[in-house]
C-alpha cells in the first residue's frame, strides 16, 4: 500500500500548477478517495488540503522571490483567479505577503515534499477481528465536538457529565446488540482529522434498526464490514494511540480500506487515568483487487 501512496503523491507532485483531480490520485493509490484522504491525514499529520496549500505556496514562494513574473501570473499559475485570493493563501502559509515578500526579501516557510515509507518500531501487537454486521441504530444523545489528539476532550466529556440518570437507564434498557452497552459513536464531517475539526459525537447504545424512543436521538447504520480492536491500557492516552496505530500500522500492513459510517468506541471504566478494556469498531471494506485467503 505504502507504495501505491508514494505513486499517488508523486502524481500530486506533478499537479501543483493545475487543478488536482483526487479521484484519479486516489484511483493510482488503489483505495478509495475516501480512505486516502483518511489514511494520508493519519499518516501525515495534517489534512491533505492542508499540506496541498503548503506545497503550493511553497513552489510559489520561490517564484515570488525570483521576481521573473508578476506576482499575477504566479497566482494564475498555481490555480488563484485573483491576487487577493493569492495574497490570502500567500500570507496563511507565510506569514507575509507576497508583495511584501518581493520587496523585503522576506524570509518564508517551506513545505518539504512528503514521501512514506515502513519504520520498524518494536514488538507492538494488534488483536482484531472482522465483523459483518446488518443493519443497526444508534440510540443516544448526539452533540457536535471538536476533535483532540492528545489529553481529555472537555467538551466529550462535559456532554457525557449532562446525561441524567433517566435517559443512562433508557439507554440501557433498549440495548440488545452487539457491541453491547453504553457508548460512543463518532461521525466525522470532513475528511480532515486535524485537532479541532468538528464531529457527530454520540453517546448511546446499539439496537434493532426498527426500535425507536422519542426522547433520544437516532443514529441509522446500513449493513457492512467493521474491523473490531480489542485495547486495554490507561484512559484516554491508550485509546488515542489505538487510533493512530490502526491508521498508521494496520491500514497499511492489511488488505482493507476505511469506509463512510460512524466509529464506535465501547470503554470501561471512563475515568482519567485508570486501565480501561476498550473496543473500537471501525468501518471497513476489503482493498480494491484484494482476495480472500
Amino acid at each position: 500500500m505504502l507504495e501505491g501512496l508514494n505513486r499517488a503523491l508523486d502524481h500530486l507532485e506533478s499537479c501543483l500548477d493545475r487543478d488536482i483531480d483526487m479521484a484519479e490520485v486516489a484511483r493510482i493509490a488503489t483505495v478509495s478517495e475516501y480512505h486516502f484522504r483518511r489514511l494520508f491525514s493519519a499518516l501525515a499529520g495534517m489534512p491533505l488540503p492542508l499540506y496541498v496549500r503548503r506545497r503550493r505556496m511553497t513552489l510559489a514562494g520561490a517564484e515570488v522571490l525570483a521576481g521573473d513574473l508578476t506576482l499575477l501570473d504566479v497566482a494564475v499559475r498555481y490555480g488563484y483567479s485573483s491576487g487577493e485570493a493569492f495574497a490570502r493563501a500567500f500570507r496563511s502559509v507565510h506569514g507575509v505577503g507576497p508583495g511584501e515578500a518581493r520587496r523585503t526579501g522576506a524570509v518564508l516557510t517551506a513545505q518539504p515534499r512528503m514521501s512514506f515509507r515502513v519504520v520498524v518500531e518494536g514488538s507492538t501487537t494488534m488483536r482484531y477481528r472482522i465483523v459483518e454486521k446488518e443493519p443497526f441504530r444508534v440510540l443516544g444523545k448526539k452533540a457536535r465536538l471538536p476533535l483532540v489528539h492528545e489529553g481529555l476532550n472537555a467538551a466529550a466529556a462535559a456532554h457525557l457529565e449532562s446525561l441524567d440518570n433517566q435517559a443512562v437507564v433508557q439507554m440501557k434498557e433498549l440495548a440488545g446488540q452487539e457491541p453491547d452497552g453504553v457508548l460512543s459513536a463518532v461521525v466525522y464531517l470532513t475528511d480532515s482529522r486535524e485537532e479541532g475539526a468538528q464531529a457527530d459525537y454520540w453517546i448511546g447504545v446499539v439496537t434493532a434498526p426498527e426500535v425507536a424512543a422519542e426522547e433520544l436521538d437516532a443514529l441509522d447504520v446500513p449493513a457492512g464490514t467493521w474491523a473490531v480492536f480489542d485495547n486495554y491500557g490507561p484512559y484516554p492516552s491508550a485509546l488515542q494511540e489505538l487510533w493512530r496505530d490502526v491508521f498508521t500500522q494496520w491500514f497499511p500492513s492489511n488488505p482493507y480500506t476505511s469506509r463512510t459510517g460512524p466509529e464506535l468506541l465501547r470503554t470501561q471504566p471512563v475515568e482519567i487515568g485508570t486501565e480501561t478494556d476498550s473496543q473500537l469498531w471501525i468501518p471497513v471494506e476489503r482493498a480494491s483487487g484484494s482476495t480472500g485467503a
